[in-house]
């Protein structure tokens, strides 16, 4: 192999997204075709986690993937996250029944400690982490806090799926494939409250408003069916969101490593550092340019007082999220 590996771990490996993401990875969906990769995928230590884990990476050696440089599975976070430049964080436990939001912070909040502070302690010194697992934001937020030595800028959490459903939504409505859909912007947190920012995003070049004439669409059912999209495929699939969370996975990590196209930015949730007015520390969507190694938060998108309200609510539920985790001490 002419180039050296990358060394990604996954978490939540024998999960549904993991299942499907790493396919991806092994193939070349992140890296690209003459990259090889060695995979280090991280389950929880029980038994019907690891044999599934087991099931995962004999998938895994029959594909017989070029670029698949080495698969080591393991249930101990210090030896999956030794070495690795990109960490995914997949895993983490779901809302059940029953279960107040603040529990579910405790809950993946003491995962996400734990999987920070391995983090800091045995990756490479490049590592790059983004954060999958659900309440995504806060618990990138937890993670970086218990990872202090590693720069902030090196830790993401992922709205792009948010930004791949709602270039999907106006690309149906205007009548034009999802490609012509341009500067897509997710303000904030990948919940209910999240802001998918029609008047900024552009079709076929011209702002989506000149194609979409319906405002009464595009301030109600358009932000609504994109905020709600994960429950309403639950309520379908029976299942939450895998493929197409694994794939956004991928296109998070492609469009970070590769410099973002002219004119047109991406949507990742990153550490605040006051720009639009939003608290600092907080892991807030943004939209994202990148040279491909250094990212930076687009300045000067206009936002009107429709849009500056519906960003100030999902900025405060992203307060509200940090005091409950600051008041467990997992920050």
């Amino acid at each position: 192999m002419s180039k050296a590996p990358i060394t990604v771990a996954v978490t939540g490996a024998a999960g549904q997204i993991g299942y499907s993401l790493l396919f991806r990875i092994a193939s070349g969906a992140l890296f690209g075709a003459d990259q090889p990769v060695n995979l280090r995928l991280i389950e929880r230590n029980d038994e019907k986690a690891m044999k599934g884990l087991t099931g995962v990476c004999m998938e895994l050696d029959d594909c017989a993937f070029p670029l698949l440089n080495s698969v080591h599975p393991t249930c101990d976070i210090d030896d999956g996250f030794t070495g690795v430049n990109w960490a995914l964080l997949v895993g983490s436990v779901p809302r059940g029944p029953g279960m107040e939001r603040k529990d579910l912070l405790s809950i993946n909040g003491k995962i996400f400690t734990g999987q920070g502070q391995a983090i800091e302690k045995n990756a490479a010194s490049d590592v790059r982490v983004l954060v999958v697992g659900n309440p995504c934001n806060t618990n990138c937020l937890i993670a970086m806090n218990s990872a202090k030595s590693i720069p902030t800028d090196r830790w993401f959490a992922m709205t792009r799926l948010d930004e791949n459903r709602a270039k999907s939504q106006l690309a149906a409505k205007a009548g034009v494939h999802s490609t012509a859909v341009t500067n897509m912007t997710i303000w904030g947190n990948h919940s209910a409250t999240q802001y998918p920012d029609f008047f900024n995003a552009k079709i076929n070049g011209k702002p989506a408003t000149d194609s979409i004439s319906d405002t009464e669409w595009l301030q109600g059912p358009f932000i609504s069916t994109v905020q709600k999209r994960g429950a309403a495929i639950i309520e379908a699939r029976g299942l939450s969101s895998a493929a197409s969370a694994a794939n956004a996975a991928c296109d998070t990590v492609y469009s970070l490593t590769r410099p973002t196209p002219a004119s047109d930015w991406t949507s990742v949730a990153v550490c605040s550092d006051g720009s639009y007015g939003i608290e600092k520390g907080l892991m807030f969507s943004f939209p994202i340019r990148t040279d491909g190694s250094k990212w930076e938060i687009v300045q000067d998108v206009p936002v009107n007082e429709f849009s500056q309200a519906k960003i100030k609510a999902t900025e405060d539920e992203l307060k509200e999220e940090r005091a409950a985790v600051t008041e467990l001490g997992l920050i």
